[in-house]
This record gives C-alpha cells, sequence and structure tokens, in this order.
C-alpha cells in the first residue's frame, strides 16, 4: 500500500513524481548477460529518476502495441487498415518520446562517467542500440516518427508471422562497455560487471542530485559481501558524499565496520528489527 500525504494512491508509480529509488540485487549479477528485457527496465527506472512522465509513454506505447498484435493476430480475410494506422501512430508518437527521453539521460550520464578520474570500480561507456534511436541519430523527432509509423505499416504481415511488433523501444538495448579494457560487458568478469552496474548507480544519483536537487534513495541488497576491503571501503565514502539515504543489506556486520558510526545497523530476525547492539 503507498499512501502519500494520507491519502492511499493505485500503485507506486506515484511516488516517481516525488522522489526516485534504485537498487542493486543479488539478480542483477547477470545483467549483461542475460536477455535485454532486464536492461531496458533497469535504464527505465534511471530514465524515470529525470523525467516522470517517461513510465506514461512506455504504458501508452505498450498498450498500443499489445493491441496492434491482437489484430494482426485476428487479420481473419484482411487487416483492418484504418484501425491499425490509428494504433502505430500512437506508438510512433509515445516510441520516439521514449527513445528520446533514453538517449537524452544516457548522453548525460556517459558524459559524467567519461570525466570521472580512476578509481576502486570500473567505469562504462554506455549507449542505446535500435531502431529508432538510429533514426533519431539522423532525423529529427518528427521525421522519425513518421519513419517509425511508415516502418510499421511495412512490416505487417512480417509481425502477423511472428505474433509480435518486431522493432521499437520494446526491442532496444542499453551496451555496456568496460573503458578501460574496451571489452563488452557480458564478457567482463562477474566482478567487473558488478563494478559496472555500481559505478552506473552511483553517476546516476550524483547526477540526479545535481539536476533535481534531490538524490535518489539506494537499495543496496548484499552488494558488500562481493567486493574487498578496500572498494567496500571506497563504496561506504561515495555513498556518505552523496548525503541522501542508502539502504544496504548483509548477514554479516563485519562487512560494514569500515563505516564506523557513520551509518544505523539494524539486525532483522524473529519477526523483529532491531537497532544497534539488539536494543529494540
Amino acid at each position: 500500500m503507498v499512501r502519500i500525504d494520507g491519502e492511499t494512491v493505485s500503485g507506486s508509480g506515484h511516488l516517481a513524481r516525488i522522489l526516485s529509488v534504485l537498487w542493486l540485487t543479488p539478480a542483477m549479477d547477470r545483467l549483461f548477460v542475460e536477455a535485454g528485457s532486464g536492461r531496458r527496465r533497469f535504464l527505465d527506472r534511471i530514465v524515470l529518476a529525470l523525467h516522470g512522465d517517461h513510465s506514461r509513454q512506455v504504458n501508452a506505447y505498450e498498450r498500443a502495441m499489445r493491441e496492434r498484435n491482437r489484430l494482426l493476430s485476428e487479420r481473419g480475410p484482411g487487416f483492418d487498415h484504418a484501425w491499425l494506422s490509428a494504433l502505430e501512430t500512437r506508438m510512433a508518437e509515445h516510441g520516439v518520446a521514449i527513445a528520446a527521453a533514453r538517449l537524452e539521460t544516457l548522453d548525460d550520464l556517459g558524459q559524467r562517467l567519461k570525466a570521472i578520474p580512476k578509481g576502486p570500480f570500473p567505469l562504462p561507456l554506455i549507449s542505446l542500440q535500435g531502431y529508432i534511436e538510429d533514426q533519431l541519430a539522423i532525423s529529427s523527432a518528427l521525421e522519425a516518427e513518421e519513419a517509425f509509423k511508415s516502418h510499421l505499416a511495412a512490416m505487417r504481415r512480417r509481425d502477423a508471422a511472428a505474433g509480435r511488433t518486431g522493432d521499437g523501444p520494446h526491442r532496444s538495448d542499453l551496451i555496456v562497455v568496460h573503458q578501460e579494457k574496451a571489452m563488452p560487458a557480458h564478457l567482463c568478469s562477474t566482478g567487473e560487471q558488478k563494478g559496472l552496474l555500481i559505478s552506473i548507480i552511483l553517476a546516476h544519483a550524483d547526477m540526479t542530485a545535481d539536476q533535481t536537487g534531490h538524490t535518489p534513495i539506494l537499495l543496496l541488497d548484499e552488494v558488500a559481501a562481493h567486493l574487498d576491503e578496500d572498494r567496500r571501503a571506497a563504496l561506504f565514502e561515495r555513498l556518505l558524499a552523496l548525503g541522501g539515504q542508502a539502504f544496504m543489506t548483509g548477514t554479516d556486520a563485519a562487512l560494514f565496520a569500515a563505516l564506523g558510526g557513520r551509518a544505523d545497523i539494524f539486525h532483522i530476525g524473529d519477526g523483529q528489527v532491531r537497532l544497534g547492539s539488539g536494543a529494540p
């Protein structure tokens, strides 16, 4: 249940208008080697911190795409071209807005990452690959809309046979490369992949704080367990310097020793949350 100013709201999406939250969990350790859908969700959380309308655009695009897919699957003797054209117009409008927000955010984030001096965590080069992104690189937003709309119309038979829409922002992919090694992230070691993710999240938190005046809330699950002592200390210093709220989980209090008395430690067990040494 989400309540804002004493009023219950429908879903956590409303929180994006007030604050942004980023998280890193063990399940994300394979972000760079698994399907692109996970990378798109990760990217869209980053974009949402700076573009509050982004989730609405994504949802509207996906609704129109699902309706188009349904019409294509039920075509019978032929397509309902007028209805399909209306849906494809909506997909083009929302799709270009989605791609433009993603590109703008990644451009700002990429510039910030390039300016960071070499440190304990590997620095990534980031880019976005997709049909609309390629169009926006060579044309205006209006021209990209027209190109995507025409492309969707031309691909109706292909998409009907495949049972899905083959091109669009729902197929775009976040490309990450280890800057120093010039190596794609999916070929890096698991430790390097974790470090690349940490670098992205910390740089994004810095960028969001600068642009909005509000530091994102960071939720870092079991992050300390996978870092050596020096990297743990470096991470803690970065989090403290951000000046926002950061929640970290772990099963060994010794992993957080470098924080000293600069953080609250809560023990969770037996259905209770206890602060510090165990006092309720």
